[in-house]
């Protein structure tokens, strides 16, 4: 697919010499969900607010749908639309007014939004009544009024309850599957993991890593084989030392630990070995490394 977002050399230095972002790099495809992480101060902000062109960027360019968001504004803001991180909404207006009222300053004639956010039954509801999640919901449809093909959701699920968190994410694969590429930072590692197609880490201003999620976790992510024995084993046999074991709970659980297919097609031969030195186990498991992991390893190693 061709991309819809293309950042390049990106950086940005503010006064007093803070330099928030670091000749970053990045391109973004037509209809996927990519989730750019970091902690805080690591940039994604000022990215976003680049982007977006409520920032202006030190050096390096943007291209969002082939417009450049410097030297052609009004052409590259049209295609995004920005969903910030705080709450800011009219409290007295209803749900219907104020996502109809931003339609019309785009000329545009009422959309299908409220039903599409589950927002219809709220429609004649004032804000202020709102759940925080039912709030992002309404800033969301504010946010598509003007139908962008690109749209930033900045922690799209702060403040939201875990059943309305899943709703939000289905309503984010929903915009997906109508053909909006969508752009979300997050807290929440569980969110990326459960919605992006890719992943980007940042770090410091510096983009550490952009990667499939899918090829991210197979090349990060680590996986356990969990033996739990009948009898407890003191030492690990000299029949089992190619497999690198590891006994826990005081002998009683025998662990394998790999990475990859490689080491999945090792698992038949260590059961076989297992069993040929008599050694009993009543249960097995296996665990992967998370997201979570993988992010809190990786901005480890590059802090």
């Amino acid at each position: 697919m061709a991309a819809v977002l293309r950042i390049e050399n990106l950086g940005k230095t503010y006064p007093g010499g803070l330099t928030a972002l670091k000749s970053v790099n990045l391109s973004i495809e037509q209809g996927e969900i990519f989730a750019l992480l970091g902690p805080n101060g690591a940039g994604k902000t000022t990215l976003i607010g680049i982007v977006c062109g409520l920032v202006n960027a030190t050096t390096g360019s943007v291209l969002a749908g082939g417009f450049d968001v410097k030297r052609e504004p009004r052409a590259a803001r049209r295609l995004i639309g920005l969903v910030p991180q705080e709450l800011a909404t009219e409290a007295f207006e209803t749900v219907a007014a104020a996502v109809r009222f931003s339609r019309g300053l785009y000329g545009h004639p009422p959309d299908p939004a409220l039903r599409r956010l589950s927002l219809w039954e709220k429609r004649g509801t004032k804000i202020m009544t709102l759940s925080g999640g039912m709030k992002r919901r309404v800033m969301i449809a504010k946010a598509l009024v003007h139908e962008p093909k690109i749209l930033f959701l900045d922690e799209p699920s702060a403040g939201v309850d875990v059943e309305l968190r899943r709703d939000m994410w289905q309503a984010v694969r929903d915009l997906r599957d109508a053909g909006v590429t969508i752009i979300l930072t997050t807290h929440y590692i569980e969110e990326a993991e459960e919605m992006a197609d890719r992943i980007g880490v940042i770090n410091k201003g510096e983009l550490v890593l952009v990667e499939d999620k899918a090829v991210l976790m197979r090349k990060l992510g680590r996986r356990e084989l969990r033996l739990h024995l009948v009898d407890p084993l003191h030492e690990i046999p000299a029949q089992l030392a190619q497999y690198s074991l590891a006994t826990v709970d005081e002998g009683m659980t025998l662990v394998f630990s790999f990475s990859g297919d490689a080491g999945q097609e090792r698992i038949p031969a260590l059961l076989r070995d297992v069993a040929q030195l008599g050694l009993n186990f009543k249960d097995l498991q296996t665990q992967q490394t998370s997201l979570e992991d993988i992010f809190v390893s990786l901005v480890k190693e590059r802090s």
